[in-house]
C-alpha cells in the first residue's frame, strides 16, 4: 500500500488555498497561511492541521475516497500526531463500513459475540505460508483479538476482534510495526495489491535476470582464465565488476528475502526466507571478502542466479495464482460504481451504488452489472447468474422476476425495484461466508505450518552439520556444501502443497454451485459415509405449484379455472397463493375476503366465487348440503365453486426437483447411504422417497427427533452430510459432520451451514464428493513429492554434489510443481 500522504500533493510546494476557507476533513476554519492540502477526487482540497492532513491522505491512499461523498457531516479533528492519525483515520464508523462487519458467529471463547466485529485486511509483503503463521501469531498477542486467519493466496486478513479493547488503527499499526503494508479489503485496494505485486515482482526479477547474464560473462573469463592463466591485474578486475553487477541483485532484487527474514527473527520465529537470506548473506559476504583481500575463490554468478531462480519460480507461482482467481479482492468488486435510479416523474438520475435503498426504481440497460437484489418491474430479458449459481447459460427474467446483485443483463433493458441493498443482498452474504470460511484454518494446513516451521529449524542444524563436517574434510568447500543445503530444503513445497489444492477446489466448487463457508468440508466430505435430506426446499422446490385441474362442469375450460382462482388469491399472503402467481392479474377481482383456514372469495365478472375447503365453498351453493368425494391423488386439493355449486377441483403440491433423483444414484454409485428425513406427517413424504429413489424415510419428525436420530446413527460410527432449509433443520444442521443449506434457506440455517448451494441443482453434491476425493489425492502426491524432493535432495546437497544455484533451480521447480499440480483443481470437470 502507498503510504497515506503519498496521495497529498507536497505541503511545501502547494499554494495557499484561498481565505476564508474551512478545513475539507473537519469543518474548522482554516488559518491563513496554511499549506496543508489533500488531492481528493483530482481537486486538492485544504486541510486546518497535519492531523486532518494525514487523515484525509490515508482514506484516499486506501482506497476509501467515497467517504467524503457519503458522509453527512464533517469528521472529528483528529488528535495527537501526524504519525498516530495515520491509522486513526480507519476508526471512524463511516471509513470502517466498507471492511468492517458484525460478528455473528456464536463461538466466542472470551468476549461475548455482540461486541465481537469482523475487519477484512489486504496485507501485502506475504511471501509464504510461515509469514502467515508469524501475522497470526502477532496480531493473536493483542488484548481483545479472539481469531486472525490470513490466507497466503489471497494476501487477505481475517481478524476478529473487540473494538473496546484494541481499535482498528492498533490492528494496522501492529502489522506496520513486524514490516507489513496492511490496507482495507476493499475492491479497489485488491485489484491495487494485485498490480503492485505484479510490478514489484517483475522488476526485481528484471534486474536479478540482467545482474545473473551480464556476471555470467565475468564468471565464464575466471573460470576460463583459472585453467589456462590469467594476469592477476585481469583477475582482480573481473571480481570488481563481478562485485559492482552482483550488488543490485542483493541489495534490491532480494530485498523480499532479507526483509521477511529480519521481522521474523525480530519476532522470535523461524520461516522459509531465514535459510534463503542466510545463504545469500553469507555467500555474497564471502566473496566480497575475497574480493577485497584478493584472496580464495568468489561466487557472484551463484548468489545472482541463485536470487534470479527463487524470484522467478515466486513470480511463476503468482501468476498462476491470478489467473486462477486465488487472488481476488471479494466478491463486492462485481458490483458496480453507480446505478441509474429513476425518480418519480421517470428520469434517470446517475447515483452511487451505496446510496440506493430498498423501494427504489434502478433502470438496467444491457451489459450492464445489476447493482442490488429486487424485482422486475418492467421489461423481459436474459440475465447471466453465473457469479451467483455457476451456470452461464442465460435465465430468462420478466416481470415479477427476482435478480440479484452481481449478475449481469442480457439483451433488453430492465426497469427493477429494490428490494436489498449493501449488506443485505445475496452476494454480501456469499461474501460474508466467504468471510467465515477463511476463520477456519483446515487442520492440515495448520499441520503444514507447523511441519514447516519446525524443518527449517531442522535444516538449520543440518546446515551446521555439514559445514562442520565439509571443515574437517576440505575446508575450502565447507561454506558452500553448508549453503546448498540451507538452499535445496527450504520447505515451500510443503506449506504450499495443501493450500494450494483447498484454494483451487474451493473456488472450483463455487463454480459448480456449491460455496464452501467453513475449512474442514474439502477434508470431510471423503470419510462421509451417509447423506440426510430435509423434504420441503431440499428434495422439492419449496413452492407449491398448480399441478392439476379437475373441472366439474361441462363448458368450463382450465384455463378460465386458473385465472379465476388466481384472481382470488391475487391479495393473499398465504403461501399457497404463489401458485397462482403466473395467472395473476389476468381478471379483475373485487370484494376480496380471506377466511383463515378456510379459504378466499371475491367477485369476478358480478359472479361471487369461493376457493378453499370444501365445506366453506359449498355454504354459497344453492344446495348447501352437496358432499364430493375428494380426489385420491396425492396433493392439497383445493375447491372452486360459486353460487350454482361447485366448478373445479385443483390440486396444488411441491414439485420435485429434477436433479433430486440423479443426485441420490449419483451418492450411492459412490458408496453413500440416502435417507430422508423429514417434520412431514402426510403421505407425500413415503411418495417422494419413492420418486427419488430413496430407500430409507422418516416422517413426522420434529427438530429434537431430527438431532436424536442423528445422535444415534454417529453413535453408530456413522459421518453424516445433512442437507436442509428451514428453521426446524439448524440444530441437525449444527449437529451434523458435514451441513449444507439451500441458498433459498432461512438466514439462521445458513449462518449454521459449512456450505451453501448456490442453486436448486443437487447435483453439485456428487460433484462435491467426487471433487474432494480428487483433491486429497492431489494433497497426497503435492506432499509425497515435496517429503521426496527433500529426502533426495538433502542427502545429495550434504555430499556436496548440488551447487548452490542448482539448488536453486530444485527448490523453485519443487515449489512450481505443487502449484501447477494444485491448479489442476481448477479444471477439474464432473463425469456427469
Amino acid at each position: 500500500m502507498t503510504d497515506p500522504l503519498a496521495s497529498a500533493s507536497p505541503a511545501s510546494s502547494c499554494d495557499s488555498p484561498v481565505h476564508p476557507v474551512d478545513c475539507y476533513h473537519c469543518g474548522l476554519p482554516v488559518a491563513e497561511g496554511s499549506h496543508y492540502a489533500v488531492l481528493i477526487d483530482g481537486v486538492r482540497q485544504p486541510m486546518c492541521c497535519p492531523g486532518c492532513e494525514a487523515v484525509a491522505g490515508a482514506i484516499v491512499a486506501g482506497g476509501l475516497d467515497n467517504f467524503y461523498r457519503f458522509r453527512e457531516q464533517s469528521s472529528e479533528r483528529p488528535e495527537g500526531a501526524p504519525q498516530e492519525a495515520r491509522w486513526s483515520a480507519y476508526d471512524l464508523p463511516e471509513v470502517q463500513g466498507e471492511f468492517v462487519r458484525a460478528f455473528d458467529d456464536p463461538k466466542s471463547a472470551t468476549t461475548s459475540p455482540e461486541t465481537l466485529r469482523v475487519a477484512s485486511l489486504l496485507v501485502s509483503g506475504i511471501t509464504c505460508a510461515a509469514c502467515v503463521w508469524l501475522i497470526e501469531k502477532h496480531l493473536l498477542r493483542l488484548p481483545g483479538v479472539e481469531r486472525v486467519s490470513v490466507n497466503a493466496s489471497t494476501h487477505r486478513a481475517q481478524v476478529v476482534f473487540d473494538p473496546q479493547q484494541t481499535p482498528v488503527s492498533h490492528l494496522f499499526s501492529s502489522l506496520a510495526v513486524i514490516g507489513y503494508r496492511p490496507a482495507p479489503a476493499t475492491a479497489a485496494n485488491s485489484e491495487r495489491l494485485i498490480q503492485q505485486e505484479r510490478r514489484a515482482a517483475m522488476r526485481r526479477l528484471g534486474v536479478a535476470g540482467l545482474g545473473t547474464m551480464q556476471v555470467m560473462m565475468f564468471a565464464i573469463a575466471l573460470y576460463f582464465g583459472g585453467s589456462k592463466g590469467i594476469d592477476s591485474q585481469f583477475e582482480q578486475f573481473f571480481r570488481w565488476v563481478s562485485l559492482v553487477v552482483a550488488t543490485p541483485v542483493v541489495c534490491y532484487a532480494a530485498q523480499p528475502f532479507f526483509a521477511a527474514a529480519w521481522r521474523a527473527l525480530r519476532s522470535g520465529q523461524l520461516v522459509m526466507d531465514v535459510p534463503v537470506s542466510l545463504a545469500i548473506g553469507l555467500a555474497y559476504g564471502a566473496s566480497v571478502y575475497a574480493t577485497v583481500f584478493e584472496t580464495g575463490e568468489v561466487y557472484f554468478e551463484s548468489v545472482s542466479m541463485f536470487t534470479f531462480f527463487l524470484l522467478l519460480g515466486r513470480a511463476v507461482e503468482m501468476r498462476a495464482r491470478h489467473r486462477a482467481g486465488l487472488a481476488s479482492g471479494g466478491l463486492a468488486q462485481l458490483l458496480p460504481l453507480a446505478a441509474m435510479r429513476l425518480d418519480d416523474s421517470g428520469n434517470a438520475e446517475s447515483v452511487p451504488v451505496t446510496a440506493l435503498v430498498a423501494g427504489d426504481r434502478v433502470l438496467l440497460r444491457p451489459g450492464d452489472t445489476i447493482p442490488a437484489d429486487g424485482i422486475v418491474l418492467d421489461g423481459e430479458s436474459g440475465v447471466d447468474e453465473s457469479v451467483l449459481t455457476g451456470e452461464s447459460a442465460l435465465q430468462q427474467k420478466q416481470i415479477d422476476s427476482p435478480v440479484f446483485a452481481g449478475s449481469v443483463n442480457g439483451d433488453s433493458s430492465l426497469t427493477v425495484r429494490v428490494s436489498a441493498a449493501g449488506s443485505s443482498t445475496r452476494l454480501s452474504a456469499i461474501e460474508k461466508l466467504v468471510e467465515q470460511a477463511q476463520l477456519d484454518k483446515p487442520t492440515q494446513v495448520a499441520l503444514a505450518d507447523r511441519l514447516a516451521g519446525r524443518f527449517i529449524a531442522a535444516v538449520l542444524c543440518i546446515a551446521v552439520a555439514a559445514f562442520v563436517f565439509w571443515w574437517q574434510q576440505a575446508p575450502e568447500r565447507a561454506f558452500w556444501v553448508a549453503l546448498s543445503v540451507l538452499v535445496v530444503t527450504c520447505p515451500c513445497a510443503l506449506s504450499l502443497a495443501t493450500p494450494a489444492a483447498l484454494a483451487a477446489a474451493t473456488l472450483r466448487l463455487q463454480q459448480l454451485g456449491l460455496l464452501v463457508a467453513k475449512g474442514h468440508v474439502l477434508e470431510t466430505l471423503p470419510r462421509l459415509t451417509r447423506v440426510i435430506f430435509d423434504k420441503t426446499g431440499t428434495l422439492t422446490e419449496g413452492e407449491p405449484r398448480l399441478r392439476a385441474v379437475i373441472p366439474l362442469r361441462e363448458g368450463v375450460a382450465e384455463s378460465e379455472i386458473r385465472d379465476i382462482a388466481a384472481a382470488l388469491e391475487s391479495h393473499n399472503s398465504h403461501p399457497l397463493a404463489r401458485a397462482f402467481r403466473s395467472w395473476f392479474g389476468n381478471r379483475p377481482v373485487r370484494e376480496l375476503r380471506s377466511v383463515t383456514g378456510r379459504g378466499v372469495s371475491g367477485i369476478c365478472a358480478e359472479t361471487p366465487y369461493r376457493l378453499g375447503r370444501q365445506d366453506f365453498v359449498c355454504e354459497l351453493a344453492k344446495d348447501s348440503t352437496l358432499s364430493l368425494q375428494v380426489p385420491a391423488a396425492p396433493g392439497q386439493w383445493l375447491l372452486l365453486g360459486d353460487p350454482e355449486g361447485p366448478v373445479a377441483w385443483l390440486c396444488l403440491g411441491d414439485a420435485v426437483r429434477p436433479s433430486a433423483a440423479e443426485s441420490v444414484a449419483a451418492l450411492r454409485d459412490q458408496g453413500l447411504e440416502a435417507e430422508l428425513l423429514s417434520g412431514d406427517q402426510s403421505e407425500e413424504v413415503p411418495r417422494l422417497a419413492e420418486a427419488t429413489g430413496i430407500a430409507d424415510f422418516r416422517g413426522g419428525a420434529s427438530p429434537e427427533q431430527k438431532l436424536a436420530h442423528l445422535r444415534k446413527l454417529q453413535s453408530e460410527g456413522q459421518r453424516l452430510l445433512m442437507v436442509g432449509d428451514g428453521i426446524n433443520d439448524v440444530p441437525v444442521l449444527s449437529g451434523a459432520d458435514v451441513s449444507v443449506a439451500m441458498m433459498s434457506a432461512a438466514d439462521l440455517a445458513q449462518s449454521r451451514a459449512d456450505a451453501i448451494l448456490l442453486q436448486g441443482d443437487l447435483r453439485a453434491l456428487p460433484r462435491a464428493f467426487a471433487l474432494a476425493r480428487k483433491c486429497r489425492t492431489i494433497i497426497r502426491q503435492n506432499l509425497t513429492w515435496a517429503i521426496l524432493y527433500n529426502a533426495l535432495a538433502l542427502p545429495l546437497a550434504f555430499l556436496g554434489l548440488v551447487p548452490p544455484w542448482a539448488a536453486a533451480i530444485g527448490m523453485s521447480l519443487s515449489s512450481l510443481l505443487v502449484v501447477v499440480n494444485a491448479l489442476r483443481l481448477s479444471r477439474w470437470q464432473p463425469t456427469s
